[in-house]
This record gives C-alpha cells, structure tokens and sequence, in this order.
C-alpha cells in the first residue's frame, strides 16, 4: 500500500510541474517559423560564439550561413573578456582578480530588429597564488567558457521569448 501511495504522490507532482510551465534544463524550442538562425559576428571562434552555436544546434534549429536565408539573425557587436585586479598583497602583487565575459547582441527577424541592443555581462572572482600560476591559468580559462555558455543561454532564451511568425498571407485567385 504504501508502494502505491508514493507512485500517486510521484504522479501528482509530476502532473503539479507539468502544469505550471516547468521544464528541464535543455528542453528548449524556438518558436514557431523560426528553424534558422544566422550569427553575425567578428569572430566566429570565440567561446561565446561557439557556445551558442552548440546550443542552437541542441535545440535543434540549423544555422544558416547567409543572413538572408536566416529566419532570424543574432547581431553580436561585442564580445569580449578579460579580467580586473580586485586585490593586493602587501608586496603590491595581485592576490584576487574578477574574471568577466561581456556580450552585446540584437536580433532581426524579416529585416526588422525585435530586440533592440541589449548588453550582458558576468562576473566571477578568483584567487590568485604565484606558486599555482598553471593551474590558476586554467581555473581561469574553466570560468571563461562556462560564462560564455551561460551568456549563450540567455541569449537562447530571448530567442525563445519571440512570438510565433504569422502565417503567410494567403491569396486567393483575383477576379
């Protein structure tokens, strides 16, 4: 009986999360007439761009390689990173830094801009040991791609925000 019991409560609340919109991480789709999506960008190599080239491809929209044969088009006018000290020994050497990925990205749909230029940015602190300087260094680089992944999904996630495309305007024979 008690088998039972946990199986309806199981139930319940899978049905509970269903309802109010929940959704696992990665289960994503773009709206309706919106299967092609063309990045503009300097630099296709970039760990944001190809972050959001992975996510694109896993949510399962192609990317066109023209703009014009894109249904819509990610504008990245800005991509960088880098890093600021934020503290100092007393022998005026760095002991913590503040690792940051910023992005700037608009996005056209049929030649009209749907979302107007909006600036992201991320920040995370690190420690900083001389006598660790290799691993540091890839500590670094580790936090730089996981920021640009997660800067790539919420740019994912404004796509995913637009309307549907209307439905192509029928016409009908003329008299």
């Amino acid at each position: 009986m008690p088998r039972i019991a946990t199986l309806c409560l199981l139930l319940a609340v899978a049905v509970l999360a269903a309802g109010c919109g929940f959704r696992l991480q990665g289960a994503s789709q773009l709206p309706a007439g919106l299967d092609s999506v063309h990045v503009a960008t300097r630099d296709r190599l970039t760990s944001f761009a190809v972050e959001l080239g992975r996510g694109l491809e896993r949510i399962g929209a192609s990317q066109a390689a023209v703009a014009g044969e894109a249904d819509a088009v990610v504008r990245v006018t800005r991509d960088r990173s880098g890093r600021r000290v934020l503290s100092v020994s007393a022998r005026n050497t760095p002991q913590e830094y503040a690792v940051f990925y910023e992005v700037e990205f608009a996005i056209d749909r049929g030649g009209v801009q749907v979302v107007p230029p909006q600036r992201l940015e991320l920040t995370r602190n690190i420690s900083f040991d001389e006598s660790e300087l290799l691993a540091k260094d890839r500590e670094e680089e580790i936090l730089r791609e996981a920021m640009a992944r997660d800067l790539a999904d919420l740019v994912l996630r404004r796509l995913e925000s637009l309307p549907p495309a209307p439905p192509p305007a029928q016409s009908g024979p003329s008299r």
